[in-house]
């Protein structure tokens, strides 16, 4: 038994829920279900094998062996002076590196992880397409994102985005398996309703997601009001246009009763202007069968993209703009402004210092 399991790939332990670890132990290890348990609530702690005190040496030994268990490793951690936030360049078992980071708001701490290493949907204002997609992640390497992050800070984390490199609806299936992991009460516990998911508009996966039975949080990154534009700076939108992304939002909404929320990144001379606003606010007003809210983005900018961050001062005006139209907007606090915490930045930096 012993030789077989050392022989074959390690299990992705990290990956399974509660009931599959126990399955695990008990067919594999011929363990007592309980065991499985006990190791199950050790690895939401982040407790590497030898840290597992009431789990006897030997099926530690055991598991070092036939498992596979370890979280992503800090490569660098940037703290913000100015509101507490913290970026985080992890790296993977194979040395691919991702991005996640911790947010304090009144609410809570909530923590943007990262799906994939490097992303393939080539949106032209982001710095986490510019390398192209490297691999998808495991469930367990988004989940570890969030582990290490809490045993890093200590603190509670209460929220979840899932809006760092990567497409979810293009890793769907690990994108599922870690909403149900972090949300399991046995596990971190984090309640569904307080976890977003992003995506540039894969209109499979929203369809597929809308009939999970996951109450999460929709969010579409939507960033123009006309497919000419949107096309011109996402190439998803070639395929899943306007009408049909907002089909697709409608139908969530239908089979969830969660409002869905549009991110639109403010891109000066491109999207920002009055008659852009009042566009949106049309769209949205007559596309939607529900209330929606609009998640205004000052862009980040980065040197190898052409594109210029809209100014405070006509971000306000845009967003007071579709707010006076009846569309609710708000213009997203910028935190960590002082660390570069856009998604993709400190990934391509540490590349380039390598090169």
């Amino acid at each position: 038994m012993e030789q077989k399991l050392v022989s074959r790939n390690k299990a992705d332990i990290l990956s399974m829920t509660e009931e599959e670890l126990v399955s695990f132990v008990s067919s594999e290890l011929s363990e007592p279900a309980y065991r499985g348990a006990q190791i199950y609530s050790w690895m939401q702690k982040g407790a590497s094998f030898d840290e597992m005190t009431n789990i006897p040496s030997s099926l530690r030994k055991e598991l070092s062996e036939c498992a596979e268990y370890r979280l992503p490793r800090i490569v660098k951690r940037l703290s913000s002076k100015l509101d507490g936030t913290v970026k985080y360049l992890f790296e993977l078992s194979d040395g691919e590196r991702v991005e996640s980071v911790f947010m304090k708001y009144e609410h809570g701490n909530t923590v943007c992880v990262s799906c994939q290493a490097g992303c393939r949907m080539g949106c032209r204002f982001c710095a986490s397409t510019l390398k192209g997609k490297r691999r998808d992640l495991l469930p367990s390497e988004i989940l570890g994102q969030v582990i290490a992050i809490k045993r890093d800070t200590g603190e509670r984390i209460g929220g979840i985005v899932m809006m760092g490199i990567g497409e979810p609806f293009d890793n769907y299936d690990a994108a599922v398996k870690f909403l149900r992991l972090v949300s399991d009460e046995k596990g971190l516990g984090i309640g569904l309703r307080h976890i977003s998911v992003s995506t540039c508009g894969i209109v499979p996966g929203i369809k597929r997601l809308a009939k999970e039975g996951l109450p999460v949080t929709l969010s579409v990154s939507l960033h123009a009001s006309d497919d000419e534009t949107r096309s011109s700076i996402m190439p998803i939108n070639k395929k899943y246009g306007i009408s049909e992304l907002l089909e697709a939002c409608n139908y969530y909404f239908d089979k969830t009763g969660r409002r869905v929320s549009f991110e639109y990144t403010l891109i000066a001379g491109k999207n920002d202007g009055a008659a852009d606003a009042e566009s949106l606010a049309k769209l949205l007003k007559s596309g939607m069968k529900s209330t929606c809210h609009v998640n205004l983005i000052r862009l980040n900018e980065v040197k190898e993209i052409s594109f210029t961050g809209s100014a405070a001062a006509r971000a306000n005006a845009f967003c007071e703009k579709l707010n006076s139209l009846g569309v609710k907007a708000t213009v997203r606090r910028r935190l960590g402004s002082d660390i570069n915490a856009s998604c993709g930045q400190l990934r391509l930096s540490a590349s380039e210092d390598e090169n």
